[in-house]
């Protein structure tokens, strides 16, 4: 449980952090692909076991997190292509301003960020110190 709040925490602040760059920047239109499929990317490569991590633990390669980052493409474009295409999106009052949820892409970044970013991370095994930990907790 714990892991799915960490994963939902990390996937939230990458996902909103790149539409909030993405917001800034003034990207819209055709630029909504690349933006959500960035978020899919990042959250793939950085949350679960990041990228780094692989470095230290010879058990996995970093192969792993990059098809995790590769797939995260995938995933953030398609959520973004059933919510924008698919669904029609909803308007949204922020700032006061009225768009489309997909207009503001530090929102609709921040919840596919933390979707993805809670799958990553309760789909991922633990590091390999931490099984160690666990079983010499439950001998004594």
């Amino acid at each position: 449980m714990l892991r799915l709040f960490i994963g939902l925490v990390k996937g939230a602040v990458v996902g909103g952090a790149v539409g909030y760059g993405a917001y800034y920047l003034g990207l819209g239109g055709a630029f909504h692909w690349i933006t959500y499929g960035l978020v899919g990317a990042l959250v793939g490569l950085l949350c679960g076991r990041p990228l780094w991590s692989h470095l230290l633990d010879k058990s996995s390669t970093t192969w792993t997190a990059i098809l995790k980052g590769i797939f995260g493409f995938g995933v953030g474009v398609g959520l973004y292509a059933i919510v924008a295409k698919a669904w029609g999106g909803f308007d949204l009052s922020l700032m006061d301003e009225t768009r489309l949820v997909q207009d503001w892409p530090f929102v609709l970044g921040g919840a596919i960020g933390a979707l993805y970013g809670a799958f990553v991370e309760v789909d991922d095994k633990p590091p390999a110190g931490a099984d160690k930990k666990s079983d010499g907790a439950k001998k004594k």
